[in-house]
């Protein structure tokens, strides 16, 4: 295992923890809004043999804590990459992350070697699908303020997917995103932050994006996740697109040598 540095990067007003790993051609992973760094442990050791990782916690998610004042993710990540004396890099984002690397593209074209969007939706996409079935449930554990429940159902809701019960997916992989996005709602619910979208939204930019771009998506993720790996996939000039079959919103998690062997070959196939 290669040396490992781990600190704190003090951008655009917060403090974002970070860890990087490895040597050679920078790769930054960025993690789901349910989530914070940890959710990539499966692909660190693997990903450090090829290329220097870089993985943080987004501001309010794991160790960074959310701070008063507008904001945006796409905009730390800028900062981070400036606080860490980096140019280019390649980026793997998952989910929320997926979202704000697609951002981080559309404003940094000149900072982008190549892009995998894992389940990520799009700025401004809305496509008209069904809300998951917990939504209800959501909502009223949210208004009481009962956030242990209220991450259960979300954990349901992208952990298992609308297609399977919860007992056929690997306990201690929802045990650790309860416990990621349990950190994450605690912030949400401290009112701090006012995060602010891009404008004009990536969905009628996705052309901009000249980068080769893999799009990745689980089978069982939810249908407006389907709809935007599809639009990405045809929008983006370079995109190309896998699916992982018997997943949900986190294959990463799940089948990891699956999704760490589709993303080192395409990041050796788009040098």
């Amino acid at each position: 295992m290669h040396d490992k540095e781990a600190g704190d990067a003090v951008v655009n007003g917060a403090r974002l923890a970070y860890e990087v790993v490895g040597e050679g051609e920078l790769l930054v992973l960025v993690h789901a809004g349910i989530a914070d760094m940890r959710m990539w442990a499966p692909q660190v050791g693997p990903f450090s043999e090829y290329r220097r990782v870089v993985r943080y916690d987004m501001r309010g998610f794991g160790k960074s804590p959310m701070v008063a004042g507008p904001f945006s993710h796409h905009e730390d990540l800028c900062g981070l990459l400036d606080s860490l004396g980096v140019g280019r890099a390649s980026f793997v984002g998952c989910s929320m992350g997926g979202k704000t690397v697609i951002d981080f593209a559309l404003e940094n074209p000149g900072r982008v070697e190549a892009l995998v969007l894992l389940g990520a939706p799009v700025g401004g996409f809305d496509p008209d699908t069904e809300p998951p079935k917990e939504w209800e449930e959501m909502v009223a554990a949210d208004e009481i303020g009962d956030l242990e429940h209220l991450s259960e159902l979300e954990v349901q809701v992208w952990v298992d997917g609308p297609h399977r019960e919860p007992d056929v997916v690997d306990p201690a992989v929802r045990d650790l995103v309860h416990e990621m996005n349990l950190i994450a709602l605690r912030n949400e619910a401290s009112g701090l932050g006012d995060e602010r979208p891009l404008e004009p939204p990536a969905v009628g930019r996705l052309d901009e994006i000249q980068a080769p771009t893999l799009v990745i998506v689980g089978d069982l993720d939810h249908p407006e996740i389907l709809a935007a790996a599809d639009l990405l996939t045809r929008e983006v000039p370079r995109a190309e697109k896998a699916i992982m079959h018997g997943t949900a919103h986190l294959p990463n998690i799940e089948r990891p040598e699956e999704f760490n062997t589709l993303v080192i070959e395409f990041l050796e196939r788009s040098r």
